[in-house]
């Protein structure tokens, strides 16, 4: 086991940045490794700001226990975290828009993981009281294996039939789509996701049939400019049963293997947010305005993939900027 610092130590190393020396040279003078140096310096205050005796003081509170939780230790910081998690807002959301936010404000800085065990050490009375909440639920990890689908389309062509194009998400107007279901399955919405921006459409739906399903997609995607609608691809849900209307208006459908949720990753991580608004067991609308504002306030929640840009942003460039070349 590696022996921990003691403030001789520390001393020995601020002489060693006092003469100028590199973090090579301490180690050998002290017999470490040059890393154990680097860190013990970035931690406390870099070249020009490390002091031995501060140092030590620091190490030594860090290595108290109970820690404080990092959400805990700035009023504000915990503050902001709870009206964003109130709002909807991902851990890695709220962790990734802090800088942009609060820029000047170093207390306000916390990890995604930080805000999870927070949340995962806070009491379940204590959690409802203050309205917090994951956007899943969750009230600490746990795992579990999902049913398979059942494949249920005849003469589907499958993802790897699907422009190559498509994988990387260079070019837009690739789309990814499924069902959320209602209470005993009587009620439904078709979400699609265009796996550049990762813009989500919620299509309303009268029926979970494929003459009604095939309808409500065509009507959604038939007013976008024909470079932001490339293809389709969808699980193998009898609702895509009648996929070759939608293929014959432009937008080739294609579906993804049995058993492969992941070939629609960017589709399956959009229901689990969807399923905020709608859990299982609830009715689903189909009011088109209701449906758009949910959308909307998806589409406004700024995404770690996209440097925490806005999806609302990225689609309204792409479609912007396909409209002027077209």
């Amino acid at each position: 086991m590696r022996a921990m610092l003691m403030l001789s130590d520390r001393e020995e190393i601020s002489r060693g940045l006092a003469e100028g020396l590199q973090y090579k040279e301490i180690a050998l003078r002290m017999g470490r490794d040059p890393s154990v140096i680097s860190r013990d310096v970035a931690r406390h205050g870099g070249r020009g700001g490390y002091r031995a005796a501060a140092a030590d003081e620091a190490a030594c509170a860090a290595r108290e226990r109970p820690k404080v939780y990092a959400v805990e230790r700035s009023p504000r910081l915990r503050a902001v975290v709870c009206r964003q998690l109130r709002g909807g807002w991902s851990p890695a959301s709220i962790a990734g828009r802090l800088a942009t936010d609060y820029p000047d404000d170093q207390a306000c800085r916390v990890s995604h993981e930080a805000i999870y065990q927070w949340v995962y050490a806070q009491p379940v009375s204590t959690l409802a009281r203050e309205l917090i909440s994951l956007r899943t639920g969750r009230k600490a990890r746990r795992g579990g294996r999902r049913p398979p689908p059942t494949p249920r389309i005849r003469e589907p062509r499958y993802i790897d039939d699907r422009p190559a194009e498509a994988e990387d998400r260079a070019v837009p107007g690739h789309w990814e789509g499924d069902l959320v279901i209602g209470k005993d399955g009587a009620s439904a919405v078709a979400t699609l996701v265009e796996r550049t921006s990762r813009f989500l459409v919620l299509v309303p739906l009268t029926g979970r049939d494929s003459l009604t399903v095939g309808e409500a997609v065509i009507a959604a995607t038939g007013g976008l400019p024909a470079q932001i609608r490339r293809s389709l691809t969808w699980d193998c849900g009898a609702e895509m049963a009648r996929h070759t209307t939608i293929t014959a208006t432009g937008l080739p459908v294609y579906f993804a293997h049995p058993h492969s949720p992941w070939e629609r990753g960017s589709n399956e991580n959009l229901n689990r947010i969807v399923r905020e608004f709608f859990p299982k067991g609830v009715t689903i609308t189909s009011d088109p305005d209701y449906l758009a504002m949910v959308a909307s306030e998806i589409n406004d929640r700024p995404r770690k993939i996209h440097n925490w840009k806005k999806p609302s942003e990225l689609f309204t460039e792409l479609v912007e900027s396909h409209a002027s070349t077209g």
